[in-house]
């Protein structure tokens, strides 16, 4: 049982003297590290990159509402654009007349077309909702609308 218990004392023993080797040595790396001039700099450098950090945050949450705000004004622009050219006159002229259809990722817009005849050119403007309109569409404005969609 004695012997036991003095084996048991010499581990911890040596256990502990290798504790306090490693302490020590890790007191001396940290003592040369922060000793003299460099560890002016190391100071320095750490604070210099924790304004750099902080600085970056601010960047990137400033970006963050950048694109938030770019996507937003992109969904609004005219991604959606078709021109059907037509003759709305089978017994003379050529394929003067046109549909052009513009819209916006929601399917908002406007259809212009116009019918040409040698006497007089008449356009027309029709606003678009969610891809329809109150007024009546052609069937050139409807198939610019449909090309048009994204």
């Amino acid at each position: 049982m004695i012997a036991n218990n003095t084996i048991i004392l010499y581990i911890l023993i040596f256990v502990i003297a290798i504790l306090i080797v490693w302490v020590v040595k890790t007191e001396i790396r940290i003592k040369k590290i922060f000793a003299g001039k460099r560890g002016n700099e190391l100071e320095s450098v750490m604070a210099s990159l924790l304004q750099d950090m902080e600085k970056l945050h601010k960047s990137n949450n400033q970006t963050d509402l950048n694109i938030k705000t770019i996507e937003q004004k992109l969904k609004t622009s005219i991604r959606g654009l078709e021109t059907i050219r037509f003759n709305p006159f089978k017994d003379s002229g050529s394929n003067q007349s046109f549909a052009i259809a513009l819209i916006n990722e929601e399917g908002d817009g406007v259809i212009l077309s116009s019918l040409y005849s040698r006497e007089r050119i008449s356009i027309f403007a029709k606003p678009i909702k969610k891809h329809s309109s109150e007024y009546e569409l052609t069937q050139e404005e409807r198939e610019a609308l449909n090309k048009a969609k994204i």
